[in-house]
């Protein structure tokens, strides 16, 4: 039973009932989790490699299926899977035997989720499972369920106490059979080294959408890039500087290649300590050799190098030559960082 035992905090004394009532809820869903990977650690492994290798050597598709809850959870999985690499999709168990069974081919696996393995509807799917020996993978809490000795193989989840007081409505169950679903998905995706590209085909929009674009995507080109040669007198730099807005100018040398950047911090560092900081050479303040990305990067990949080095500008380019530039505003309007 739950604990009635008043939660406290260091500051504030008792959380209020609600909030005692949310964390005896996730600590029960979270004993759920921890049992499913114990269970995992032991015999379930092998039962799951099995259905792992099950579905990454069938022709056709994946079909889960499910009724009430369980079929919630089964529209999920069958998202999770098809949006990971695995082609599948939903098929409700009820509606199976209304004319849905004909979505079903003998290149399929059918995957059956529920938690007691004995709801009379899932008759007619086990019935046609059977008839044309498409091969069925159960997840159920009763390997000896009709569903669970109808299956080929049969996932059975541990049981465990629902966070419903009173052990009745679905919640670690239906948390359980999701969980197995996004572990299935990643096994089948880390299986067939399913790469981010191929994730991006299948999630055009969206922020997913942006991030798994390209850097030329968003890189500014042409005369939108500050620029100025090697020589350049600081004051010529300044004014390209503010023209483009950017808090930057790229140097380059005589064949386009990058040779150097200065930045607004440049300035605000120098400006002090150098007076004649305008007449100078831009050779003398630029910081040179500064990090670069090609075109082609993922637009997560050129995040993390913003991320990672503090910086707010990249300057991309190719073939050694000066082809974009990117600034962290253009990746916040466009929904990306």
């Amino acid at each position: 039973m739950p604990s009635s035992k008043p939660l406290m905090t260091a500051s504030s004394g008792p959380l209020p009932d609600s909030v005692e009532s949310a964390l005896r809820t996730l600590e029960t869903e979270s004993g759920g989790i921890n049992a499913l990977a114990a269970a995992l650690r032991g015999p379930l492994g092998e039962t799951f490699a099995r259905a792992v290798e099950l579905i990454r050597n069938a022709k056709g598709r994946v079909i889960v299926t499910g009724l009430g809850k369980s079929g919630h959870m089964g529209r999920k999985i069958a998202a999770t899977l098809a949006s990971t690499g695995t082609p599948a999709f939903f098929v409700h168990a009820a509606e199976a035997g209304h004319g849905d069974l004909g979505m079903i081919t003998t290149d399929d696996v059918i995957m059956a989720l529920s938690w007691s393995g004995e709801q009379p509807e899932m008759k007619n799917l086990v019935n046609y499972s059977a008839r044309f020996a498409i091969p069925m993978i159960a997840v159920t809490s009763n390997a000896s369920s009709s569903l669970g000795q109808a299956a080929d193989i049969v996932i059975e989840l541990p049981k465990a106490r629902e966070a419903c007081p009173h052990n009745l409505a679905p919640t670690t169950s239906t948390l359980m059979q999701a969980a197995i679903g996004d572990a299935l998905a990643i096994a089948l995706l880390e299986g067939r080294g399913f790469t981010a590209l191929e994730f991006a085909h299948f999630h055009p929009g969206g922020k997913l959408g942006a991030m798994l674009k390209f850097v030329r995507d968003y890189m500014r080109t042409g005369a939108e890039i500050p620029v100025k040669p090697l020589g350049t007198k600081m004051s010529d730099a300044v004014i390209e500087m503010s023209a483009k807005g950017l808090g930057c100018v790229c140097i380059v040398n005589e064949a386009g290649g990058i040779a150097g950047i200065i930045t607004d911090g440049d300035l605000r560092r120098h400006i002090n300590m150098r007076p004649d900081l305008l007449t100078m050479a831009v050779d003398d303040i630029m910081t040179r050799q500064p990090k670069t990305v090609p075109p082609s990067m993922l637009a997560t990949e050129m995040i993390e190098v913003l991320n990672t080095r503090k910086i707010t500008t990249l300057v991309v380019t190719e073939a050694g030559k000066v082809v974009g530039i990117v600034h962290l505003h253009d990746l916040l309007r466009a929904g990306v960082a």
